[in-house]
């Protein structure tokens, strides 16, 4: 295919065939790499825990984890990134002649401190299960049992939905943190069906 075919064939394909996603299931990404199973896992603040106990909780993942031979692990932010800001705030405060106005900038930036810590529990981990070509016989009872070791170990985790993937894919490929329902197809809630 010459260079004009891809760039005419890249310019009409959809949102979803760019990040190479064939498919949205009810609980999975179905990629040609794969189907890819996502295991949502509730952060725990390790910042009040002991050493003894953050090692505990260490050790509680490495159990679950050398019982899978498929596995990958991702954490996203799910809240807005400060680091942007703060570097701003820093370069003005600097710059900045004026020493009230330098004091707010510093304000400003004890603010936004305040609300990073505030959202650290507010990241997400992922155990996500690479599935090739196993029989459908066979997957439901091997992502149970990996969603009850998980919750044998003391994890709160759940396996992802469609809602859940759609979010997935908006934060960490659009950065939006910010929407609560995503559509299938832009614009698709300005459509009225029926008219």
């Amino acid at each position: 295919m010459n260079r004009k075919k891809k760039q005419e064939a890249r310019e009409k394909a959809s949102t979803r065939q760019l990040m190479g996603i064939e498919d949205i299931t009810g609980h999975s990404l179905v990629t040609p790499h794969g189907e890819l199973v996502f295991f949502m896992i509730k952060p725990t603040n390790i910042s009040v825990l002991s050493d003894s106990s953050i090692g505990a909780r260490i050790y509680a993942l490495m159990n679950v984890l050398k019982g899978i031979s498929d596995i990958e692990i991702l954490c996203l932010n799910s809240r807005e990134n400060f680091e942007g800001n703060k570097s701003y705030l820093k370069a003005r405060m600097e710059a900045e002649q004026n020493p009230v106005i330098r004091k707010l900038l510093m304000q400003d930036m004890t603010a936004l401190d305040r609300m990073q810590v505030q959202m650290a529990t507010a990241r997400e981990f992922l155990i996500i299960i690479r599935l090739r070509g196993e029989k459908e016989k066979d997957v439901h009872p091997y992502l149970s049992r990996i969603e009850k070791s998980l919750k044998d170990q003391g994890f709160t985790a759940h396996k992802a939905d469609e809602s859940d993937l759609k979010r997935l894919l908006g934060v960490y490929y659009e950065q939006n943190v910010t929407t609560e329902k995503y559509e299938d197809y832009d614009g698709e809630r300005w459509v009225i069906f029926g008219e």
